[in-house]
């Protein structure tokens, strides 16, 4: 198989599963090479791995950190802090970056959060999971929303593609009933005004889950940056924008 290409291999669970489209469905046996789409298990080859994130739409140089403002009508306005860290983590068999992600209120903590991500020859960023705590009044409340590949059938999910093209689809996320995140690329030539600065050529993606079905978010990417701006339209009025970005080390 060729470095290029994509060298996480979908298996399929069963005859029905879901999101396969192939007829090879004998255990163990390589499906396709698309990318995961709902609940199917994949295989990771570690090798195929790395932690230098360098896909265009959200490099992850150690170092590097982004701060945004979130806004909701009613609501305080929330500080959002996210740094990728030198440390890595291993998660079902593969290293991954952790990335640190501190969401404040008030000057108080809200959500503490530690996220995983590797990236295939391919291009591809991998999401492998996330150690969350959101707090209440200083204290740890609530672990919901965390989940890590290869624990309890969680499977690992797509947080960017190396290829975008307009109506992609692909998972970002599964564990049933807990994070069952899911993207479409709409446009890969928008504008975007942020107080950061102004962006052209953006990625845009809609977000959903299956989970929500009345949630839907629009996030917009920045070829150099990574994230710049995420809206929620339905389910929500959150608007997340970037305010400052550093690069890490090169």
């Amino acid at each position: 198989m060729s470095a290029r290409r994509l060298i996480v291999v979908l298996a399929l669970l069963g005859a029905g599963a879901a999101g396969c489209g192939s007829d090879d469905s004998e255990a163990g046996r390589p499906a396709t090479t698309s990318l995961p789409q709902g609940s199917e298990r994949v295989r990771l080859d570690p090798g195929a791995f790395t932690t230098a994130i360098d896909n265009p739409y959200w490099p992850m140089a150690p170092g590097s950190r982004w701060v945004y403002r979130e806004t909701a009508p009613g609501e305080a306005p929330q500080r959002v802090v996210v740094t990728a860290t030198h440390r890595t983590r291993r998660v079902a068999g593969v290293a991954a970056r952790v990335v640190h992600d501190v969401v404040s209120a008030h000057g108080r903590l809200a959500e503490d959060t530690r996220d995983w991500y590797a990236q295939d020859r391919a291009g591809n960023v991998w999401y492998l999971g996330e150690d969350t705590v959101e707090y209440r009044d200083g204290r740890p409340a609530s672990r919901a929303g965390s989940w890590e590949a290869g624990v309890d059938g969680a499977q690992a999910g797509i947080a960017l593609p190396a290829a975008p093209r307009v109506g992609l689809r692909y998972r970002q996320e599964y564990q049933a009933g807990a994070a069952e995140d899911r993207a479409q690329v709409l446009s890969l030539d928008e504008q975007v005004e942020v107080p950061f600065g102004h962006f052209a050529h953006v990625l845009m993606t809609k977000d959903f889950t299956p989970l929500e079905p009345r949630m839907l978010e629009h996030k917009l990417y920045a070829r150099g940056v990574g994230p710049v701006l995420a809206l929620t339209l339905s389910g929500g009025a959150e608007r997340e924008e970037l305010l400052r970005y550093e690069h890490g080390a090169r």
